[in-house]
């Protein structure tokens, strides 16, 4: 495991503005995560704003916000991009001070271009926007939004239904996770530095990350404040398929993987998601059996954590608390993870084999291991 220092801050980014989702039926995402997850109705454009090729709902919860995009016509690149990927993490926008300048950063460091710069306006103020790809066909979009009071951009408007069920006490986003093709690892890692200022927070290989069956590496890069976070997957030679293996084939490309969402009570968020039918991995009962002799004493009871499966990890500054939900769409592909964390900055290494082996359970469930 390799940890460097963040350095020179030539993008500063002030943390996750909104992650948009490209959808099959915007509605019904909307509906599912406001039911199952407790995010709240925010923002709506559509034809009753005046759209005509698309419907995008906007939902948030504590610094959470979560865009669903559909397309309303067949020849449309939101139409294709779910025809190909199915329902997936198009855009991770980033919250900056400077859009442009952000934009004159990280094309002029060789970033392909998604979006020059834009503003849009309405009698709220004024948005700034520009945009490069990463991996796949996932795009940053850099959202300048310092002139702007509206409720959440030019061209939406208030959304405000009856149906509000309660949160469940998501806070922030703590990471996000892509997965990449065969040997891509360095070479994203490399952009992430490059065009976007970002350091190597810590590293995994294959022995880190690995069963007796299949095996990742994985390499966290973050920006100078850590904010951002965007751990990157490869796949490894193993005996079987891997996790990453199956979402690329699956995904048809690189891709977000999961998005790590925390919390202030891991018990409670976990206890209400499951109550909504939200589904997660469960590891063996043995794994209860070691846990505290591996990570020491912790404040909460054992029971609760090995009742609902939340894993449990330390490193030098404190400990955190984790749980993987199983993929949220019919393609194995996008899933997310709860976190909790007590001083820990890392990212769970101790629960990697036990998690892998819950992961391959459900891979040989569907035939794909």
């Amino acid at each position: 495991m390799n940890t460097k220092e963040t350095g020179a801050d030539f993008l500063p980014i002030n943390g996750t503005d909104y992650v948009e989702f490209y959808v099959g039926n915007a509605k019904q995402a909307a509906h599912y995560y406001q039911t199952a997850f407790g995010f709240q109705p925010h923002a709506y454009a559509g034809l009753e704003t005046g759209l005509k090729d698309r419907t995008s709902y906007v939902l948030k919860q504590g610094k959470i916000t979560f865009m669903f995009t559909s397309a309303l016509v067949p020849d449309s690149l939101i139409a294709e991009h779910c025809k190909l990927h199915g329902d997936g993490v198009k855009i991770i926008a980033l919250w900056v001070d400077d859009a442009n300048a952000a934009f004159e950063e990280t094309t002029r460091r060789g970033a392909k271009v998604y979006q020059e710069p834009e503003v849009i306006k309405d009698q709220d103020g004024e948005v700034v926007t520009s945009g490069i790809y990463t991996y796949g066909e996932t795009v940053h979009l850099f959202v300048e939004r310092r002139n702007y009071t509206g409720v959440f951009m030019p061209g939406f408007r208030k959304w405000n239904p009856e149906y509000r069920p309660a949160e469940v006490g998501l806070k922030y986003v703590d990471h996000m996770v892509g997965n990449v093709g065969w040997n891509e690892m360095n070479i994203w890692s490399e952009f992430y530095s490059r065009v976007m200022g970002f350091t190597q927070l810590v590293s995994f290989d294959d022995k880190d990350i690995s069963t007796e069956y299949t095996a990742l590496m994985s390499k966290v890069m973050a920006n100078s404040n850590l904010r951002i976070k965007f751990p990157l997957n490869e796949p490894a030679e193993g005996k079987k398929k891997s996790q990453i293996e199956e979402y690329l084939d699956f995904y048809r490309s690189p891709g977000v993987q999961h998005a790590a969402l925390a919390t202030d009570n891991i018990i409670e968020t976990v206890s209400a998601l499951k109550s909504r039918g939200v589904e997660f991995l469960s590891v063996p009962a043995t794994y209860y059996d070691t846990v505290l002799a591996r990570v020491g004493s912790i404040d909460e009871e054992l029971k609760p954590l090995r009742d609902l499966g939340i894993l449990v990890d330390r490193d030098d500054e404190g400990y955190l608390l984790q749980i993987f939900t199983k993929p949220v769409e019919d393609r194995p592909t996008l899933f997310y993870e709860i976190i909790q964390r007590k001083g820990a900055r890392s990212f769970g290494k101790g629960n990697f084999k036990a998690l892998f082996e819950a992961i391959e359970l459900e891979q040989q469930s569907r035939g794909t291991l």
